[in-house]
């Protein structure tokens, strides 16, 4: 991964200690509460329901062990001694005091971290694929552009103070979307054309909130030279056009919608003319030395399939099963790509206690290259573990709480701090997490149920995604009272498709009635072999909300 330079180092510490100065005035009266509010945004800091929140950022969701033993320690002196996975690969600290912050600041900087524009209106953290570089189905690792993108955005003077938010997304990956490009402002998906070369499909205006809407293709094919200047000229006609009058209606998805795809395409086009071939050309040399950053890990030369690993799933059940759900093949033979699980049941879906995070820089430390990588599904992977080594790692698994056994399963649940936590929300959403969870607690049945993405968010900003889960469940205010609307059909990966509510709300106590209901009846409707989304596909909204509310009734 990226190591810091010497003037990157500087620029770092040179933030923390403005935003000491900017936090020390702020408490003695000399900055008001309006006035600090920026800056703390643009350090990553909000203000929710019963304490500070801080966002610490983490580019393309990598981390090496280091770091993850300083938020390890960090959860345990400044925080209530956990940390929390975001659907942006980032990390959340829930109970942070204001006046700490600059301290957790200059911790995060000793190890080359920072929380620099995790918050504001500025361009946010840039995600990929968690299998970048591991997976053998991909184009190329995505993550040196991913770098080269974070480095053009990081305090860009002209892309500071933007409409509103914008987030970039990038993936290589030709078997499965795990970066849902085309819910992000830009998504960047490399492929290769007809020659053999290597480009970019740019899709501009998804996102999700009070208008969920899928990115649009505006151009096929873009050079790698040429990424820069483009996006460059992207940002400049959302900067020129997106509204500022109303906030609802500032993200570029609105500016997109408004304009048409063809339209904006057309617009970027024109002031790409003023960009292209000229400072922010990307040379074949300057790609080649920042993939030189992510070289391959030492990789011994392996066979698939040893004996070992061979014996010991036919021995023991519960681990085939957990290599099954929680693994997935690797490049390179002999290793695995392990997932492991923040979502068992009873525990907030992801978050990771400070010793846990210390045990996890350790297992990565002897199993995976001291590397570690966050989910968009609020998970964390090793990715690249030894064949012969699984069973030790799942046996060690198992005694601290990452072993269960649900990836891509209905208990796999991605799910944000909601009413309990953030000030925005309209309900709760961890109880009804639990709720599901807890209801589904038989796994022959969750794993006949087979492959499921269910996201709960507790308000329209959808930071779950509800929008894009198989099943999607959004927590409403109605009268001061806690409700719930449901959504099917939902797609964050290629499919990308926003889901459809299936009807009026629920009250609290029937969302996991309302749940079980379309599972046990898309079980009855399945063909064999067919996925929860494959049979709402074929057969549509209408039977089961008839299912639904007569049951309801």
């Amino acid at each position: 991964m990226y190591a810091y330079k010497e003037y990157d180092q500087e620029l770092l510490n040179e933030r923390v200690e403005q935003y000491r100065d900017q936090t020390q005035r702020f408490f003695k009266g000399e900055l008001s509460e309006d006035e600090f509010l920026i800056l703390r945004l643009q350090n990553g800091l909000y203000v929710q329901r019963h304490a500070p929140l801080l966002r610490v950022a983490v580019p393309y969701g990598m981390l090496n062990t280091e770091q993850v033993r300083k938020l390890a320690h960090i959860a345990r002196t400044y925080d209530k001694g956990y940390a929390h996975i975001s659907t942006r690969q980032n990390v959340q600290f829930n109970w942070p005091s204001m006046e700490n912050v600059p301290n957790i600041l200059a911790e995060l900087a000793s190890v080359q971290m920072h929380a620099v524009q995790t918050s504001g209106n500025c361009i946010r953290n840039t995600t990929t694929d968690q299998f970048a570089g591991a997976t053998a189905n991909e184009i190329t690792d995505p993550r040196p552009y991913c770098e080269i993108i974070r480095q053009w955005s990081t305090l860009h003077p002209e892309f500071a103070y933007l409409p509103r938010k914008f987030k970039i997304a990038v993936t290589a990956a030709t078997d499965e979307d795990r970066a849902a490009i085309r819910f992000n402002d830009v998504g960047l998906r490399i492929i290769k054309n007809d020659a053999g070369e290597i480009g970019f499909e740019v899709f501009v205006g998804g996102g999700l909130g009070r208008t969920p809407l899928a990115g649009s293709l505006i151009k096929p094919f873009l050079a790698p030279k040429d990424l820069l200047s483009y996006l460059e000229a992207t940002l400049r006609v959302y900067n020129r056009y997106g509204r500022r009058d109303n906030k609802y209606k500032a993200r570029i998805k609105i500016l997109v919608k408004a304009l048409t795809p063809e339209v904006f395409g057309k617009k970027v086009d024109e002031e790409w003319q003023h960009l292209r071939d000229g400072a922010l050309d990307l040379p074949d040399a300057e790609v080649k030395q920042m993939q030189s950053y992510f070289p391959e890990p030492a990789y011994e030369t392996l066979e698939n399939n040893p004996t070992s690993f061979i014996e010991a799933k036919k021995e023991n059940g519960a681990f085939s099963i957990w290599l099954r759900q929680n693994t997935n093949e690797h490049k390179k033979a002999g290793y695995q790509i392990v997932t492991l699980s923040l979502s068992p049941t009873g525990v907030a879906p992801g978050d990771v206690t400070d010793n846990q995070l210390d045990i996890i820089a350790d297992l990565a430390d002897k199993y995976s290259f001291g590397e570690v990588r966050n989910t968009h599904n609020q998970n964390i992977v090793l990715a690249d573990v030894k064949q012969e080594d699984l069973f030790e790692l799942w046996n060690t698994l198992q005694t601290h709480g990452f072993a269960t056994a649900n990836i891509h399963t209905i208990n796999d649940i991605i799910c944000c701090p909601g009413g309990d936590f953030c000030a925005l929300a309209n309900a709760k959403s961890l109880p009804i997490a639990d709720q599901i969870q807890k209801r589904f607690d038989d796994y022959d049945f969750v794993y006949d149920i087979g492959e499921i993405s269910l996201n709960i968010s507790g308000c329209m900003n959808a930071c779950s995604h509800h929008h894009v889960g198989n099943i999607g469940i959004l927590g409403v205010d109605k009268k001061g009272k806690e409700f719930y609307q449901v959504s099917l059909g939902g797609d964050a990966g290629f499919g990308a498709n926003v889901g459809k509510i299936i009807g009026p709300s629920f009250n609290e106590g029937d969302v996991a009635d309302v749940v079980e209901t379309i599972i046990r009846f898309y079980i009855d409707s399945r063909i064999e072999g067919e996925t929860f989304l494959m049979t709402y596909q074929r057969i549509g909204m209408a039977p089961f909300k008839e299912k639904v509310y007569a049951k309801n009734n």
